[in-house]
């Protein structure tokens, strides 16, 4: 996969598109491909900062796991999704685990080729803080939510935030690769109250299920569910 290739699959997204052409010239230049199976790791909680990901193809879990082996799972990354800035800013350890979710290809900005970089073209720090910053705007709304909004309207949300590459895609996906019990856990919610809330949906013509698979039919009134 070559260097146009790569753009041609990042611009599809928000920030990436959005970037000067020379910093989006600097990123390729200095980035690397890996490719990941399903369920390897990529980084754990803990682990010293490695720099920039983008995701090429197929999606990477973001997530921890408990003493108990109990998984908590924040967020679903696809293509052409960025992520690993946070550790850019304050040099600390990485906050969670990242996995493959299946077969993957990563795009890699490792952490000494993008300080070099910043620390050059400082004016470009804003471009990552942008990247961050629209992270931080989705966590507080998802706290919101947990703490003021029924477990319907949550679940509508989440789904429009997927579809939507948490406001990296437009036009929005239409069918999500996204098992049912990966929503049930992003969203602190057994599978089965999970299951019982898509079947609904479904009887009203709102989604329609696969196996492994949620298709969004009619996405004006998933968005009225998500805000009432």
């Amino acid at each position: 996969m070559g260097m146009q290739l790569w753009r041609s699959r990042l611009m599809a997204g928000q920030w990436f598109s959005h970037l000067p052409d020379s910093l989006q010239d600097s990123l390729l230049t200095a980035a690397r491909v890996r490719q990941l199976v399903s369920g390897q790791r990529l980084f754990q909680r803990g682990d010293s900062p490695c720099g920039l990901y983008a995701v090429l193809e197929g999606s990477v879990r973001i997530g921890a796991v408990s003493e108990q082996g109990k998984e908590a799972l924040l967020s679903v990354v696809e293509a052409p999704h960025w992520f690993g800035e946070i550790s850019l800013f304050d040099g600390q350890p990485r906050t969670h685990d990242a996995f493959a979710a299946g077969p993957c290809t990563l795009l890699h900005v490792p952490q000494n080729a993008l300080l070099a970089l910043l620390d050059e073209q400082p004016v470009h720090w804003r471009q990552l803080a942008l990247l961050m910053s629209q992270k931080l705007r989705l966590t507080f709304i998802s706290l919101e939510q947990l703490s003021l909004r029924p477990a319907s309207a949550r679940l509508a949300h989440r789904l429009l935030m997927i579809a939507q590459g948490y406001g990296e895609i437009d036009p929005p996906r239409r069918v999500l690769q996204l098992p049912q019990e990966q929503l049930a856990s992003m969203l602190s919610l057994s599978r089965q109250t999970t299951n019982q809330m898509l079947n609904d949906l479904q009887a009203q013509g709102i989604v329609h299920l696969k196996y492994g698979e949620i298709e969004i039919v009619d996405a004006e009134r998933l968005r009225v569910l998500a805000t009432s």
